[in-house]
């Protein structure tokens, strides 16, 4: 067996094994301990986290980070997964940061030099553009390992009203106009909540016994937030530039139907102590919607037009008398 051979099943053995003795390698591999010593050195220069043991039942055994066998990539499939981390190069928080830069890194410098070339030329003619973030997201890694693994969080968290202390149990992270969001399970409220990312503080394990939510996943999120108790139909009218618009809404994603001219209409139920925020929507959107249904939103969506030609009225009337 070749010494190349020897040291990628070498690889694939130390990850299955995770502990063994020199004398093993040696026996398995058919070569002497002083042979295996040198392979084992290697591997440790490679990068493969070995520990040593010392004393009678001593050995080796790697540490919890493993190093994953070689595997082969053409050149569009390592440009591929190239640009796949390049999607991600303006986001100002990563889940894996650090190894995201390491394996951006590994894929480029082993590449031939055309092929280098080629992706650079490449690199400046496309983009994923996402809007410029200031906010940090500190603890995607821990959110989502505790949504992998089914922990409850126990995190500090600033909401837009006030800053408490809350357990959760991630569900799931997902990233929507530059901003990172973990859908989870709050205790506190007793329902499924979406938690700014980069307005959670500190998040450490909890030891209060999680919930079976191995069921729940980021697919299903719709079904979790169907309104509940009071609510109200809605319905509105959308152009085309208006429904651009709700499809950047992560709560529009229910409600929204598209017609095959590319106009829609945003159709469903909603809760009623929600229409002060869909008011203050549809404003916003202007005339690229327009409210048919409920008679409470068009009325809310009244007074608060109301309130601002009042608020705005008063500026003017000043500014012409000075």
């Amino acid at each position: 067996m070749s010494k190349g051979k020897r040291l990628m099943e070498l690889i694939v053995a130390v990850n299955r094994k995770r502990r063994f003795t020199v004398k093993e390698l040696a026996n398995e591999f058919n070569v002497s301990t002083r042979t295996i010593l040198r392979d084992l050195q290697e591997l440790s220069e490679l990068g493969v986290p070995l520990y040593s043991e010392v004393g009678p039942h001593g050995g080796y055994r790697l540490l919890q980070e493993r190093l994953l066998p070689p595997i082969a990539f053409t050149e569009r499939e390592a440009a591929a997964v190239f640009f796949a981390v390049q999607a991600l190069r303006h986001y100002s928080s990563l889940p894996f940061e650090t190894e995201t830069s390491a394996a951006l890194n590994k894929f480029y410098n082993y590449m031939p030099e055309d092929v280098r070339d080629r992706i650079d030329q490449m690199r400046d003619r496309v983009d994923f553009i996402t809007p410029a973030r200031q906010a940090q997201s500190p603890h995607l890694s821990i959110l989502l390992d505790a949504a992998i693994r089914q922990v409850v969080l126990l995190v500090d968290y600033a909401s837009k009203h006030k800053r408490g202390k809350r357990e959760i149990q991630p569900i799931g992270i997902f990233t929507q106009e530059g901003l990172w969001y973990c859908l989870a399970y709050c205790f506190l409220s007793q329902s499924f909540r979406v938690f700014r990312c980069d307005r959670i503080d500190s998040a450490l394990p909890s030891e209060t016994p999680p919930q079976d939510l191995q069921h729940i996943h980021l697919g299903s999120k719709e079904e979790l937030f169907r309104p509940e108790g009071d609510s109200v139909y809605l319905y509105a009218e959308l152009s085309r530039e208006g429904v651009e618009a709700c499809e950047a809404e992560p709560w529009s994603v229910s409600l929204l139907h598209v017609r095959n001219d590319s106009t829609g209409r945003l159709e469903g139920y909603v809760a009623s102590k929600d229409i002060p925020f869909f008011a203050s929507y549809f404003i916003g959107l202007g005339k690229k919607g327009t409210v048919r249904e409920p008679k409470e939103l068009r009325t809310a969506i009244r007074q608060l037009l109301s309130e601002m030609m009042v608020h705005y009225g008063d500026e003017d009337e000043e500014d012409a008398g000075t």
